[in-house]
Formats: structure tokens, sequence, C-alpha cells
């Protein structure tokens, strides 16, 4: 960036020569403007703020060792530079322009060469005081910056401290904090980002903080709204749809109470754990009369357990849909969700793990779970991890089922012909196994050709009909012996296969 000159001579063609004759870019150097006379060029210097102003000493109405001098003394650190023009027999006048702390002057009529030699020596020393006034300026906005920090994280500090945070305040009519919290991978870009959008702003400060989060602490005027940062408009608008938070605070009028102002937004970007959208901002003053609830039925996420076990996926994708529609309705604390969900992730991965195989090994390594706990999770993405996960061990111990179920469907028609006469039942038995019921019922009948009710009655009948040959025992003993608490039933079902009533069979075998 170049430095600012002005140029003030009264003579119309000195003026011109300079601006024409002196290469003023290639020397680091753009005229701002030019003036007749010291009155004049004092109110130039006011409205143009030049680095380097170059005047004649011999000028009307005020010459330029006055204007200088009376520059000096009202403004004497404004950091502005001066360098004298002069004629031969001028010079010593114009010596005694050194004692006013001006060590540049060139003599008249200019000449190019020895005009850019002098100008490239005061480029130097412009530079080095530009570098000086940097770092002193940098210097000087991390200390602000340590004591805004020490104030939001409370803790304590000295009275000088304190002191120069009201002197900080004392610029705006109020201050607030707005928190941003981005996903891992997001978060760098995104302190980059805040860090070059607020660097020329002097009444915002960035305070690293956190787990991904930053906080853009932001002076403003009530009158323009409570989010007037041009550095926050900018990082929604650019963020837009992307795993970005961010929240507003309370306002308060000093950054002496900027610890209320982080709380509060703390407190309110919770609530974006409940909105589907990514990358835009809330305000405490949204959800302050919105308070979150801490009580919830613990039974929601048993259900989703217990339909992992079951290898019920139907069952599970309701469960985890209902939970889901709980918390959303019943507005329950983020955290506590988070915790319920990864809870139930680590029991299926416990299910999982019981599986053989190296398929089973790699699906239980994929669980997000301890990613889960990012501040950035939507509760649709945090249910929709939950339900692809667990859809893929239901999917995985289907599969194991149904290979460890080939070779133990011989024990299950075994155990069937054994203890056909009980009480016994799908669900019974599908527990002896370890089973799903359903998938218990379909293994049989791929097997046996019929169903498992069928079998049981094909079974007790085809006993009851040997019982009967040996014509030893009454008809409802041998309907209680094969397993039928009820006669009528035992007919029911020999009938169904024999085509006669049991009397009637006895007769036909003897």
């Amino acid at each position: 960036m170049p430095f600012k000159v002005l140029l003030i001579d009264d003579e119309p063609g000195a003026l011109e020569g300079l601006a024409l004759w002196i290469d003023w870019e290639r020397l680091g150097f753009s005229v701002c403007g030019t003036a007749g006379n010291g009155v004049e060029g004092l109110k130039m210097i006011h409205g143009l703020a030049p680095d380097l102003v170059i005047t004649d000493v011999n000028m009307p109405l005020m010459d330029g060792l006055h204007m200088i001098e009376t520059w000096q003394q009202h403004y004497r650190d404004s950091g502005v530079k001066f360098a004298i023009m002069s004629g031969y027999s001028e010079f010593e006048y114009a010596r005694k322009a050194l004692r006013h702390g001006i060590h540049h002057y060139m003599l008249k009529p200019i000449i190019a060469e020895e005009a850019e030699e002098e100008l490239g020596k005061i480029h130097a020393e412009l530079m080095q005081e530009h570098r000086r006034l940097s770092l002193s300026a940098i210097a000087k906005r991390e200390e602000d910056v340590s004591l805004i920090m020490q104030t939001l994280l409370e803790m304590p500090l000295r009275a000088s401290g304190l002191s120069r945070l009201q002197v900080l305040s004392s610029a705006h009519q109020e201050w607030n904090v707005c928190l941003i919290q981005a996903e891992s991978a997001l978060f760098p870009d995104v302190k980059e980002t805040v860090a070059r959008l607020s660097a020329h702003a002097n009444s915002e400060y960035v305070i690293d903080l956190e787990s991904n989060r930053l906080g853009l602490v932001n002076g403003y005027s009530p009158d323009n709204g409570s989010v007037p940062s041009g550095t926050i408009r900018e990082l929604v608008r650019h963020y837009a749809g992307q795993r970005l938070f961010m929240a507003v605070g309370e306002g308060q009028q000093s950054l002496v109470h900027i610890r209320r102002c982080y709380e509060t937004a703390k407190e309110a970007i919770e609530h974006q754990f409940y909105d589907p959208a990514y990358g835009g901002m809330i305000s405490y003053e949204e959800v302050r009369d919105r308070p979150f609830h801490y009580r919830y039925p613990t039974n929601l996420m048993d259900d989703v357990i217990r339909s992992v076990e079951l290898l019920d996926k139907k069952g599970y994708r309701e469960a985890a849909g209902l939970a889901a529609s709980r918390f959303a309705e019943q507005r329950i604390a983020p955290g506590i969700v988070k915790k319920m969900v990864i809870h139930v992730l680590y029991k299926i991965m416990d299910l999982v793990r019981e599986a053989e195989g190296a398929e089973a090994r790699i699906l239980a390594a994929k669980s997000n779970a301890a990613g889960l706990t990012d501040g950035t999770f939507h509760l649709n993405d945090l249910m929709g991890e939950l339900l692809r996960f667990g859809e893929e061990c239901i999917e995985l111990l289907l599969k194991e089922q149904a290979r460890h179920s080939q070779g133990i469907i011989q024990e299950i028609n075994d155990y069937i012909r054994q203890h056909y006469r009980e009480n016994l039942t799908i669900k019974r038995l599908a527990e002896l196994f370890y089973l799903h019921p359903v998938y218990l019922g379909q293994l049989l009948m791929r097997k046996n050709g019929i169903g498992f009710n069928e079998l049981i009655h094909n079974l007790r009948i085809e006993e009851a009909a040997a019982l009967l040959k040996q014509n030893k025992l009454k008809n409802s003993e041998i309907a209680e012996r094969v397993g039928y608490t009820h006669y009528n039933q035992f007919l029911k079902h020999f009938e169904k296969r024999w085509g006669m009533a049991p009397n009637e069979f006895k007769k036909k075998m003897f």
C-alpha cells in the first residue's frame, strides 16, 4: 500500500513539476492532494491524513515552518512526517526547521534524481515506523484480548486491567459475544475466516475457546440491532448449510460484564440442536423463555435396544423414531439426548462384538459414538447416525444368525420332537436357541415344509394314533399324554388329520 503525499507550494508550476517529474508510484507514494499556502495546507492535512507533507518554506498567508509548528502544537503524535523545500538563498532560514524535528529538505529548483534519493530515505523511515506501530498495535490488541478472555472465563483481574476494560467499553454503547462452533474438519477454515474478517475491525476481538469454539466479542449501538457485526453476517452467508453453529448472548453495557454475554450465548447455542438447518445463527432473546427439560421417559431407549436384541429392524426404526419425536416435543436437554444415544450405540457394539468374523469387528469399529460428542450435531443427524448403525448391525446379526442357525436346525427339530408334549411355543423356542421368533418360524418352514404349530400337532396326533392302536388308555388320557389340555382341541386336530374321530379310528383298527 503506497504512502499518501500532500504537496504544498504557492507556485503552481512547482507543484505541477513535482507531480510530473517524480515517479511517485515506483517510490512507494501516491499524491493525495496539493495546496497553495500553509492555511490551506492545515485544512488538507486534517481532511486527507497524509503520511508525508512536502512543503515550501516561503509562502503567503502562512509559511511552511509556521504551518508545521501549528500542526505539531496540536497533533504532535499524529504520525505525519514533514519535508521542506527551499531555494539556495533561503538555506539558512530552512535550517531552522531542523530544530522542529524536520530532517528532510530538498533544494529548489527540484532535481528529480536528488529528490528521489531523499524520498527513498523518507520511505524507508515510514516503513520502519509503520512496522513499529503495527507491532505496537498488535501487542496492545493482544493485551486487550487477554483481558477480555480473563473476564470471559471469570479469571481475576488487576485494577489496571479493569480500568483498561472500562476504557475499551466506552467506545460503544453495548457489547456482546457471538459464540461460534464448527465441526472438527471445518473449524480451522472458520477460525482463519473469522481472523481475516475481524483483523481490521477496531471493536471485534476473537477469543479462542475449548472444543472447536470461538468467541467473537464485538461492540455496537443497540439502535442498529443486536447483531451489527459485518463479520457475523459474512459468516452466516459464507457457511450456510455447513456444520456451523452460532449464537449471540445477552448484550451488556460494559466489557467488565462480558461473562454474562458468554454464558447466555452458550445457553442459546444449545437450542440449535433442535433446528434442522445448519449455518444459521440464534440469539438468546429468541430462546430465553424456552427452557430445556432434564427428566425423560427411561423406556424410550430401552425399546430401541430391545428391538436390536430381537433383530427386529422395523421395530428398531419405530422405536428410534418415537424417541426422536419425544425428545423434540419435550425439549430434552441436548447433553442428555447425546448421552442416551451414545449409550445405545455402545450397547449395540457389544452385541456386534459377540458375533464371529472380521465383518463384525469392522462394523463395530465403524460406530461414530465418540464423534457424537461434537457440539454441531442436530437431533435429526444424531438419530440418523443411530438408525444407520443400528440397521447395519441388525443386518449383520441376521446374517450371522442365518449361518449359525443352518447348523442347529436339526438340533431344534430334535428338541421339538422331545418336548412337543409340553406347552412349547415359538417364542420359548426362540429364547432357548437365541433366535428371533419370526426368523425361527421362517427357518422351520423352509426346513420342514410346514409351520411350527402344524409340526407340533402332527407329532402329537401321530403319537395319539399309536396309543389308540394299543387300546390300553382312554381317549382323554391319550389326549392329555400327548399334550392337549382340552379334549375338544384333541378331537379337532385328530379329525383334521385322520378324517374320523378317535373312536371310529379304534373300531377300524380292531
